[in-house]
């Protein structure tokens, strides 16, 4: 028991769970952006914030980009401010549908010229990627239409592929694009890249440097997400997560906050396919906004969400569960996950953050260090960072 306890604490040391610069600004819904003191107001303050739930966690070291919500004069320059305070650059977002342009789409847009617009912001953030020595170029595209018979749906795919080759042949060494589905929103009658399936068929034309992005808020109620992840592990053509947690549909809630249960289930089929293992490359993103509650707190909260269902993970029984299996006991089989992920991990967790010079509840760590008051006193003027719904 001693060994095993050992190599879970190992693996929960190792972990690396990146998180994202959006996360720390000003979000809200179609009716309303509620405002809080303190928010950044730059891309360099995000980073500060990054640097506080890296600092009270110790497993955070990664911040997401998105350009251009994030754009700077030097990117390289943002790197080393980065690297300065504990952390790198994670994924580059690209945003191919704030602009008036994309109205009709951006890669799939049956103009030419507008896919030309969309495709040179794309190359401009491998770029940004060269610049800032960022591995994971992430795509989502909100492209789509509202009416049957409004566009040709096959010839959207032969130029969503077209514009993906072209980006796919400017990846340098090391890099790899990483290819995000979603299977509403906001186009109403169908979306071009609605489903695992499609991202999947696309990485695979495309070649090795392709992975498929799994969103744990962009699927239909009751889809087994635990399933996508093993099969698409099982092809090595799981590229990472963006995790976060719905009630309804899409994102931004705290991960594990609205079924910490599926969490733990996708988190055990990352655990049985080696998904934790450094060379597989898996980047264990979050991607929410934090519309009502503080920002810094939440972040922190969704970073123990993970790391408590990865603990539970780690703790499953694989012999029980294999020999339950094999003689199709259901029931046993059933009983192994679920006395897993009964256990009350929590104690583990404090004692890994206390052998890793860290304080045991980040959250009261980070509530005590007087950033939150320090920043709203600080950041007053200028232009808080946010998407401006």
């Amino acid at each position: 028991m001693t060994v095993v306890r050992d190599a879970v604490k190992a693996a929960l040391k190792a972990q690396s769970i990146e998180t994202p610069s959006w996360g720390y600004g000003n979000s809200g819904t179609r009716f309303k952006v509620f405002a809080q003191p303190g928010v950044p107001r730059t891309p360099w303050e995000k980073l500060d914030d990054a640097a506080q739930v890296h600092t009270f966690t110790g497993v955070a070291p990664k911040v997401s980009l998105h350009i251009p919500w994030d754009q700077v004069e030097d990117y390289a320059a943002l790197g080393a401010y980065a690297r300065e305070r504990g952390l790198e650059l994670g994924a580059i977002n690209s945003n191919t549908f704030q602009d008036d342009s994309y109205k009709l789409g951006s890669v799939c847009h049956p103009d030419a010229a507008v896919r030309r617009k969309a495709v040179e912001h794309l190359l401009a953030c491998v770029d940004i990627m060269d610049a800032t020595g960022s591995r994971d170029l992430k795509l989502w595209f909100a492209d789509g239409t509202n009416y049957p018979g409004q566009d040709d749906v096959v010839a959207r795919q032969e130029r969503l592929a077209e514009s993906l080759a072209e980006v796919y042949a400017r990846l340098g060494e090391g890099q790899r694009i990483l290819l995000e589905y979603k299977f509403f929103e906001p186009a109403f009658y169908s979306t071009d890249v609605p489903d695992w399936g499609t991202a999947y068929s696309h990485c695979l034309k495309l070649g090795p440097k392709a992975q498929v992005v799994v969103d744990t808020g962009h699927h239909a109620p009751g889809t087994n997400i635990e399933f996508i992840v093993a099969l698409l592990l099982r092809e090595g053509r799981l590229g990472g997560f963006d995790f976060n947690s719905r009630f309804y549909a899409d994102d931004d809630l705290m991960a594990g906050a609205a079924d910490p249960f599926q969490l733990f289930r996708i988190m055990h089929e990352v655990v049985r396919g080696g998904g934790l293992a450094p060379e597989t490359g898996i980047a264990f993103m979050l991607d929410q906004c934090h519309n009502i509650e503080a920002k810094i707190p939440a972040v922190i909260r969704s970073v123990m969400n993970v790391q408590e269902a990865t603990a539970k993970a780690l703790l499953v029984d694989t012999d029980a569960l294999t020999a339950a299996q094999r003689s199709g006991d259901v029931l046993a089989a059933n009983a192994v996950l679920m006395d897993a992920y009964a256990s009350d991990v929590r104690p583990l967790l404090r004692e890994v953050r206390e052998e890793m010079g860290l304080a045991a509840d980040p959250v009261a760590a980070y509530a005590a260090s007087g950033w939150s008051e320090k920043t709203a006193a600080a950041r007053v003027g200028g232009e808080q960072a946010g998407w401006g719904a």
